[in-house]
C-alpha cells in the first residue's frame, strides 16, 4: 500500500489535484469510489494570506474525504511557508503539497509551479523551508522537466527528497508540452530508482490496464489518474478493484452515469449554491455523457440551463429515451445520498 510520512492509504491510486474539478463535491464521488488518496485543487499562497474568501474555502475539508491532500503553489519563501501554517494548523487536510508543475503562464510568470523545475537548488531552500514550518508531510507534484532540453526530473526528485519531502508526484510531460504528446514513463521509472521516498506516477493513465502498465514500468508507488477521472470517477473504482482483484469490471450503465452526474450536481449546488454549481456542472455533464448514444445533443441542450430542476429533468428524459439500452448491468458502487453501499 502507498504510505506518505505517517499516512497511510487504502491503495495505490491516487486522484491528481485539477484546477477547477477537484472541489469536495467531486473529490468525495472519488473518495466513495474507492480513491485511496484525493487531492484538492491548487491554491494560492497569496490568497491564503490575503485571506481572500473564496480562497478560504476552497480549504474546507469533509471528514468522509480523508486521507485528502491540500496543493498550494507559489514562487516566494516567505509567503509560501506562512501559506504553509495555516494549512497545517487550520485545516484537518493530512498532506500538504506543494505544485511545482503547473505549466500556465500565469503562474509561471509569478516563479512558481513550473518554473522551479529549471533550479533543483530552489526546490531544496523552498521545500526544506515549508518541511521545517509544519507537522504534516509535506509532498510535491511536478514535471519531468520545463522541455526537451531541461530535463531535470531525478536532481529535481533529489532535491525534494534531501529537504524532507515524504513523496514525490511525478506527471512524465515537460511544462512545453503541457498536455499534448505523450508522457515519459522511462523518465518516472528514472525518479524511483533515483529516490528512496514513495513516487506517484502520473500521465496518460486513461483505463485499469494503463494503471496497472505503469506501475510495472515505472516500479512507482502510487498512480494518479487525472483526466482519465473527468465524468467518469468509476474508472477509479475499476482502477482499484483491477490492481487488487485482477479483473476488469465493466462501465457502468448510461443510466447509472446520470444517476451520479445528478448526485454530484447536488453536492455542487449545496457546496456553492444553484447559479454557480449549474454553470459549472456543464462541463462535468459534457464529460459524464462522452461516448453515450446521442450525449452530443444532450450536451448541446444543457449548455443552455441555468437551474438545476430542469438540468435533472433533461438527463431524466435522456435516459428514459434510451429505454433498456441505459439498464446495462453496472459494476459501480451503489449509493444513498450520504454513504455509498457497495455491491
Amino acid at each position: 500500500m502507498l504510505k506518505i510520512g505517517n499516512i497511510e492509504m487504502k491503495n495505490k491510486v491516487v486522484l491528481a489535484p485539477m484546477a477547477g474539478v477537484c472541489n469536495p463535491a467531486f473529490r468525495l464521488i472519488a473518495k466513495e469510489f474507492g480513491c485511496g488518496l484525493v487531492c484538492a485543487e491548487m491554491v494560492s499562497d497569496k490568497a491564503i494570506l490575503h485571506g481572500n474568501k473564496r480562497t478560504l474555502e476552497m480549504l474546507f475539508v469533509d471528514e468522509r474525504e480523508k486521507p485528502l491532500s491540500l496543493q498550494i503553489f507559489g514562487g516566494d519563501r516567505e509567503s509560501l511557508v506562512e501559506a504553509a501554517k495555516v494549512v497545517d494548523t487550520g485545516t484537518n487536510a493530512d498532506i500538504i503539497d506543494i505544485n511545482m508543475g503547473c505549466p500556465v503562464p500565469k503562474v509561471t510568470k509569478c516563479d512558481a509551479g513550473a518554473r522551479w523545475l529549471l533550479d533543483p537548488n530552489k526546490i531544496y531552500e523552498m521545500v526544506s523551508a515549508v518541511v521545517d514550518a509544519v507537522k504534516k508531510p509535506v509532498t510535491v507534484k511536478m514535471r519531468i522537466g520545463w522541455d526537451d532540453e531541461h530535463v531535470f526530473a531525478v536532481e529535481n526528485a533529489l532535491a525534494v527528497e534531501r529537504a524532507g519531502g515524504k513523496a514525490v508526484s511525478v506527471h512524465g510531460r515537460t511544462r512545453e508540452q503541457l498536455y499534448t504528446g505523450k508522457a515519459n514513463w522511462d523518465i518516472i521509472r528514472d525518479v524511483k530508482q533515483a529516490v528512496s521516498i514513495p513516487v506517484i506516477g502520473n500521465g496518460d493513465v486513461f483505463s485499469p490496464e494503463d494503471a496497472k502498465r505503469m506501475l510495472e514500468h515505472t516500479g512507482s508507488d502510487g498512480v494518479m489518474i487525472g483526466r482519465g477521472a473527468l465524468g467518469n470517477p468509476w474508472m477509479l473504482y475499476r482502477t482499484v478493484h483491477y490492481l487488487t482483484e485482477g479483473e476488469l469490471l465493466p462501465d457502468p450503465s448510461p443510466r447509472e452515469k446520470m444517476r451520479i452526474a445528478i448526485l454530484h450536481m447536488d453536492r455542487l449546488v449545496n457546496l456553492k449554491g444553484e447559479a454557480v454549481a449549474v454553470r459549472e456542472m456543464r462541463k462535468h455533464l459534457a464529460w459524464y455523457l462522452k461516448g453515450l448514444p446521442g450525449g452530443a445533443r444532450v450536451k448541446d441542450v444543457i449548455m443552455e440551463e441555468t437551474g438545476r430542476d430542469k438540468m435533472a429533468q433533461i438527463l431524466e428524459h435522456y435516459i428514459d429515451s434510451l429505454g433498456d439500452d441505459s439498464e446495462r448491468p453496472s459494476a459501480a458502487v451503489l449509493y444513498t445520498e450520504d454513504e455509498p453501499v457497495h455491491q
